[in-house]
């Protein structure tokens, strides 16, 4: 693994942990601002972290979301000059309207490298695992 590689998927280790502990902070700060957002449980693609946080705010009060756990398998990590494609599988336990629901996803985040030298993600796709 080259040292890019490794430091994608330290970034994309950080990234998952701040979900998997329903760290909204650090979740989101994993982000670009103009990242965008396909997940196949919503009718549209999310413009920019911005509008992902709203969602999830959205979820947390209406539905009473909170991640409870993750887990990342069968991680892939591909570099195309300053961009990286990392994708895995992912069961998440999530608790929704008081009920824990685990679901079973496959997942797509792109990430690139800022001026800074640092790999945000710029966007994520997210689908169900078949």
């Amino acid at each position: 693994m080259t040292e890019h590689e490794s430091t994608v998927l330290a970034a994309a280790d950080a990234l998952v942990g701040a979900f998997s502990r329903h760290d909204r902070d650090a979740y989101f700060a994993a982000f670009a601002p103009e990242a965008t957002f396909l997940f196949y449980n919503l009718e549209r693609t999310l413009e920019g972290r911005a509008a992902y946080e709203a969602e999830w705010a959205l979820w947390e009060e209406r539905d009473g979301f909170r991640v409870l756990a993750c887990r990342s398998t069968n991680r892939k990590v591909q570099l195309v000059g300053e961009v990286a494609i990392f994708t895995h599988a992912v069961e998440t336990d999530v608790s929704v309207g008081g009920e824990t629901v685990t679901n079973n996803e496959r997942e797509t985040i792109i990430f690139a490298r800022n001026a800074a030298g640092r790999w945000l993600a710029v966007h994520e796709h997210l689908s169900a695992a078949a």
